[in-house]
């Protein structure tokens, strides 16, 4: 455990790209970030904590707090450990475990050639979380203990090129074995098992675990995902008197007599509410706290919707949700958009709940999903940052979106996607979680192809939006808003879209852009793409953006639902070729 500052990152780092058992290199090291068991206790005041009750009865936690950040050089906040644990000299090409060469703290150099340490660059990982250093030994003995006493490994570089064949490992005892293939898909299959190592919790933590262990190399994207769960702060919640609340909690929470205390606080003096709403709003976030109201998935994104959906003035300068409709705005038909409402303010947290290894988190295996910290030592809490900007919610036109998607051409589009999300369950044994519809990829579909036309209009870089979600057999929505956590998240650049009364030029524009890709014909002829075969007409090219931005990692994707396909044009909700939808 390291127990000085080796460097620093952003807090919003902590939940996105450095979380809990991620790796992050400083310099010529490798870091771990430990479990939050493990984090300091300095951010146990409530200046440090966040607070969103839906989130919380939801993730059953008292509260979120923020990742600490110290004001003072040299104190290190969040611990780390170093990982991996086998280093290599540059020189000798030497191979061993790190305390194999009398390093404990500090730089690892090899002592005999003076030249620092290389940390390993290939690990194991396995689907249920667990990672591990690669098993050098097993891999060049072809899983066999060796004969002979002289094991000392070497790892040399051949210079001819950077592929994995001119990299090889040697053993003393005279075996020898290139790279090659050791990170494909079962390569270790019959070479090594998972060791069920858990070392952002410590040596101690290892599970019981029967599945192959993949190769991968320790800054590959897949060593590490975050889940991430987050919530709008939407009326009550976003209310001055909420907010009060919150700061009392600990009293209030608590307190038998109630009326008396919020009294005896003076908590509505000088304030636009009294004491019977101070009392009202108490006994509602109580009710939350006893499970009394119950809180999914389903449940916050349809209570959401409901918000958007709805007029929210503001009335103090303290709110954190203000949605009101545009003024005087025309749009043009063809869109099918029914509805517009301008969010100039909104705040977001979200949450770090859990992370996996290989492949991306899907919400209905939980199986996967590994912990933050041990399991006898569960806290309270989880890592959050709160986001404060602006956004645009836009629905669609519920007639016109049920008559297209029972189209029998646009089911059989959306088919290989449907197939390829219940595969991606089934290969795990779990049932698929929900049911991949038309609407689902072509909602999703155009809040990316929207996302990318407003970063080149708003000033914003695609990386700093985001997309909420709303899909299902009642809503047809989508929210685009800011996604960065300091001042540039509220500079207008997104709500001035719609006030600029362009809306349905910029959203022509966007399906003009993805109606040719320059990886075309190859793009929109795709039966499946991207990861799982969960893509169709989709590439880095015209649809896809920076993972922070999307709510389901660069999949469920079809350009081909907005605008059509040249043998196909009627599949486009969008197309002109499909004008026949809009008949009453």
């Amino acid at each position: 455990m390291s127990r000085n500052s080796i460097g620093g990152v952003r807090r919003a780092q902590l939940i996105t790209t450095y979380g809990v058992g991620s790796l992050i290199a400083v310099e010529s090291n490798s870091y771990m970030i430990a479990g939050i068991d493990r984090w300091s206790d300095s951010g146990d005041d409530d200046e440090h904590f966040i607070h969103e009750p839906r989130l919380q009865k939801q993730l059953r936690v008292r509260g979120f707090r923020l990742p600490p950040a110290s004001q003072y050089e040299g104190k290190g906040d969040v611990p780390v450990i170093r990982f991996p644990i086998w280093h290599s000299c540059p020189e000798s090409g030497t191979l061993k475990e790190h305390w194999k060469w009398g390093n404990h703290r500090g730089t690892a150099k090899c002592k005999v050639h003076d030249r620092e340490l290389v940390p390993s660059r290939f690990v194991v990982c396995c689907g249920n979380g667990h990672i591990d250093d690669f098993p050098y030994f097993r891999w060049v003995h072809a899983g066999s203990p060796g004969t002979g006493t002289e094991h000392e490994m070497t790892i040399e570089a051949t210079g001819r090129s950077a592929a994995l064949r001119d990299i090889v490992i040697a053993c003393k005892c005279g075996k020898r074995v290139s790279m090659e293939g050791a990170l494909s898909k079962g390569a270790l299959k019959g070479i090594a098992r998972c060791t069920g190592q858990r070392p952002w919790l410590g040596s101690d933590q290892a599970q019981e675990c029967d599945e192959i262990p993949r190769g991968m190399q320790r800054g590959a994207s897949g060593v590490w995902f975050s889940a991430v769960r987050s919530a709008l702060s939407i009326p009550p919640w976003s209310e001055a008197i909420h907010k009060l609340i919150e700061k009392h909690w600990k009293t209030l929470g608590k307190t038998r007599h109630l009326r008396d205390t919020v009294e005896d606080m003076e908590l509505a003096k000088g304030k636009p509410f009294g004491i019977d709403n101070i009392v009202e709003a108490v006994e509602q976030r109580r009710r939350i706290e006893a499970g009394l109201e119950d809180y999914s998935e389903a449940d916050l994104k349809a209570q959401e919707y409901q918000a958007l959906a709805n007029t929210t003035p503001e009335t103090s300068g303290d709110q954190d949700f203000v949605c009101v409709p545009p003024d005087n705005l025309v749009l043009d038909p063809a869109l099918a958009v029914d509805q517009v409402m301008r969010v100039k303010r909104l705040r977001e947290v979200r949450v770090l709940e859990a992370f996996t290894r290989i492949e991306s988190p899907t919400p209905g295996d939980r199986k996967r999903l590994a912990s933050l910290h041990r399991d006898d030592d569960r806290p309270d809490w989880l890592p959050a940052i709160e986001v404060i900007g602006e956004g645009v919610f836009l629905t669609l036109d519920q007639q016109r979106l049920t008559e297209w998607e029972k189209r029998p051409e646009v089911v059989d589009r959306i088919a290989p996607l449907g197939e390829g999300y219940r595969q991606r369950f089934l290969s795990r044994g779990a049932e698929p979680d929900r049911l991949v519809t038309p609407r689902l990829v072509l909602i999703h579909t155009l809040a990316h192809a929207v996302i990318n036309e407003w970063s080149l209009d708003s000033g914003y870089p695609a990386a700093s939006l985001r997309e909420r979600l709303y899909v299902s057999d009642t809503m047809a929505g989508l929210l685009i808003y800011t996604a960065t956590s300091d001042s540039a998240g509220s500079l207008g650049g997104i709500v001035a879209q719609v006030e600029s009364g362009d809306l349905s030029t910029s959203i022509h524009r966007a399906l003009d852009r993805v109606s040719w890709c320059s990886a075309d014909p190859l793009c929109i002829e795709s039966q499946v793409s991207g990861v799982d075969n969960l893509n169709r007409a989709a590439c880095h090219a015209c649809v896809l953006l920076p993972e922070t931005s999307c709510e389901e990692y660069n999949t469920l994707l079809d350009r081909g639902t907005l605008i059509g396909t040249h043998e196909e044009p009627r599949i486009g909700f969008f197309s002109s070729n499909a004008a026949g939808l809009t008949a009453s």
